[in-house]
């Protein structure tokens, strides 16, 4: 609900479970940006300044559900794909329950 609120998405497929089953859903789902973000926090962290971060882009594979009363871990991780004198690129792999919900991630961080 706060990342409703936040983002500016109240789409009820995000909060409410019986639209969302009513749609062919099994359950509610996360914000399909707000699993980007856990990436892009990630990214960030591992950079050491947001700043580094000077871009970053996936296509989302599969819904993140998030039943009422039952905690979600996505598991995020990158491999260094490319290292040049001035910036690393990452591919970055986020999982859900052993499913990949973020596809074609890919990050670009500079060195400061």
């Amino acid at each position: 609900m706060e990342y409703a609120n936040a983002g500016g998405d109240q789409n009820p497929i995000h909060q409410d479970e019986e639209v969302a089953k009513a749609v062919g859903l099994p359950d509610v789902i996360a914000h399909g940006m707000l699993t980007m973000a856990l990436a892009g926090r990630y990214v960030t962290k591992w950079a050491g300044h947001s700043a580094a971060v000077t871009e970053i882009s996936s296509r989302f594979t599969k819904p993140v559900v998030v039943p009422a009363g039952v905690d979600v871990e996505i598991t995020i991780s990158a491999v260094i794909e490319e290292v040049s004198a001035r910036q690393v690129k990452l591919d970055i792999t986020a999982e859900c329950a052993g499913v990949k919900v973020l596809g074609m991630a890919k990050a670009t961080v500079s060195l400061l």
